[in-house]
């Protein structure tokens, strides 16, 4: 299983930048965190960042087929970008939209989000821990989706089966 994880503006400044929202971990230091839980949960990831929303709608837009699910924190863009939700829609792939900070209890323009209506489910305020949480929980959702499929198949297999 295959997880693409995406990082938003200015995510790589974390660890220097408001480190009373964001903490002091680092990109690097986060994304260590990451690998490593996805190890231990037996699961492959791929992790991106960019500041640039044209590069992350071209990422995802090549995910389907590639990639089993979505870990995403579309940062400054989860309030602004229809263009990264269409992208989200258009490859089908289950998401998980996941926030360092609590954007809800933050200024009332960070409360709107374009990707939670289409989001698996989404994980904020729990620091770096956020992404790891959104990691379990969508291999979580998957592996038993995986399941719940291959029961299907097989009743099916059987039933034809004379």
């Amino acid at each position: 299983m295959k997880i693409l994880v995406i990082h938003g503006p200015n995510l790589n400044l974390l660890g220097s930048r408001e480190q009373e929202l964001y903490g002091r971990l680092t990109l690097p230091e986060i994304n260590r965190q990451i690998k490593k839980t996805a190890k231990k949960i037996k699961v492959e990831v791929e992790i991106f960042q960019s500041n640039n929303e044209g590069e992350l709608v071209t990422k995802i837009g090549k995910a389907k087929g590639k990639y089993q699910g979505l870990l995403i924190n579309p940062a400054a863009y989860t309030h602004t970008s229809v263009a990264l939700r269409d992208a989200i829609l258009s490859v089908g792939i289950p998401a998980v939209e996941v926030h360092i900070s609590n954007v809800y209890r933050r200024e009332e323009f960070r409360r709107h989000s374009f990707i939670s209506d289409i989001a698996l489910g989404q994980v904020v305020g729990f620091g770096p821990g956020s992404y790891l949480l959104g990691l379990e929980g969508l291999v979580s959702y998957l592996k038993e989706r995986s399941r719940i499929q291959g029961k299907r198949s097989t009743r099916t297999l059987e039933s034809s089966n004379p």
